[in-house]
């Protein structure tokens, strides 16, 4: 007989809940932080994110919405909480969730 699995199906979260979770972790791991968390803060200008800092924000990301990678093309072309929110919520649909 196996065992239950301890890990719980959470229902899906709204598109409002995504970006909120993805604004968190942003300023949670900002080497600085102004105040500003809106869509418009820059990660680097605003938030102090350097290369070594952007990656692990992308680790953080993947992890917590089970992303594939982020390809460095599509990473360079980000710079505000904004695009990292709609790239999220852009492959979380893109997987049909």
């Amino acid at each position: 007989m196996t065992e239950p699995s301890s890990r719980s199906v959470s229902p899906p979260r709204s598109e409002e809940q995504i970006r909120e979770s993805v604004r968190s972790i942003i300023v949670d791991l900002a080497p600085k932080s102004d105040g500003r968390s809106d869509p418009a803060a820059r990660l680097v200008e605003d938030l102090g994110y350097h290369s070594l800092a952007l990656m692990e924000i992308t680790f953080a990301l993947e992890d917590e919405f089970d992303l594939e990678p982020i390809d460095q093309e599509t990473a360079s072309k980000i710079r505000t909480v904004g695009q990292v929110q709609d790239l999220v919520i852009d492959q979380i649909r893109a997987r049909g969730d």
